[in-house]
C-alpha cells in the first residue's frame, strides 16, 4: 500500500471496506431486508458501492424513488443490522490500513474513524475485528446532518482530532468518500481491498 507523502498532522480512516471487509455482509443484509420490506428490484454489487458513504436511511429512500418502492426506511434499515449482527464473524479487518492506523496510534499521531454508518454497527464491528481500542474519535452518520459526499463528517472527524483539514489525510474506498474528503479540503488515499464473496 503506497501511501502519499505529505505533511500531515491528522490521519481519518472510512470504516467499511477500508478499515473492515465487511460490504459482502452489509450487501447480503441489504437484498435479506429488501425482500422481507416489499423490495423487489434487483440489487447489485454496483448498485450497493454507488451509494457507500451516503446513511442508511437515505439509501432506502433513494433506492424507494429509483424503484418505485414504498419501503420504510427504518423498518429496512433494522433488518439490515439484525442480518449484520447475526454474521458479524464474516467480518475480517484489512490488515494494510488496520496495521498502518495501528503504526500511527502507537506513535501518538491523531488518527479517527468518519463513517457513514450508525454509531452501534460501527463500533461493534470495529469491536469484532479488535480495533475499537485505538481510535478515540469515532464519527458516525448520527452525529451530522449530512452524508457524503458531503464534508460534515471528515470536517467533524479533524475537529475532534484538533488537527486542520488540509493537514488531515482520508482513506477511503468510495468514490463519494474521495468527493466528501476533497469537499472538506482534505488530501485522500482510495483504497481498493478485495471484499471476500
Amino acid at each position: 500500500m503506497q501511501i502519499p507523502e505529505g505533511e500531515f498532522e491528522g490521519y481519518i480512516f472510512d470504516h467499511d471496506g477500508t478499515l473492515s471487509l465487511s460490504m459482502h455482509v452489509h450487501f447480503d443484509g441489504w437484498i435479506n431486508a429488501f425482500k422481507k420490506n416489499g423490495g423487489d428490484f434487483e440489487f447489485t454489487r454496483q448498485i450497493a458501492q454507488s451509494y457507500a458513504g451516503i446513511g442508511m436511511h437515505d439509501t432506502v429512500r433513494i433506492l424507494n424513488e429509483r424503484f418505485d418502492c414504498n419501503m420504510n426506511p427504518g423498518q429496512v434499515v433494522s433488518d439490515q443490522e439484525s442480518y449484520f449482527f447475526a454474521n458479524l464473524d464474516k467480518v475480517l479487518p484489512y490488515e494494510p490500513v488496520v496495521n498502518f492506523a495501528r503504526q500511527c496510534y502507537g506513535k501518538g499521531t491523531p488518527i479517527s474513524v468518519a463513517s457513514g454508518g450508525i454509531r452501534k454497527t460501527v463500533i461493534k464491528t470495529m469491536e469484532a475485528i479488535g480495533i475499537a481500542e485505538i481510535f478515540e474519535v469515532i464519527i458516525t452518520q448520527d452525529d451530522v446532518k449530512n452524508s457524503k459526499p458531503a464534508p460534515d463528517l471528515f470536517l467533524l472527524a479533524a475537529e475532534k482530532m484538533n488537527v486542520r483539514p488540509h493537514k488531515c489525510l482520508v482513506f477511503e474506498d468510495s468514490l463519494l468518500g474521495i468527493e466528501a474528503a476533497k469537499n472538506a479540503g482534505m488530501e485522500s488515499f482510495l483504497v481498493t481491498p478485495e471484499d471476500p464473496q
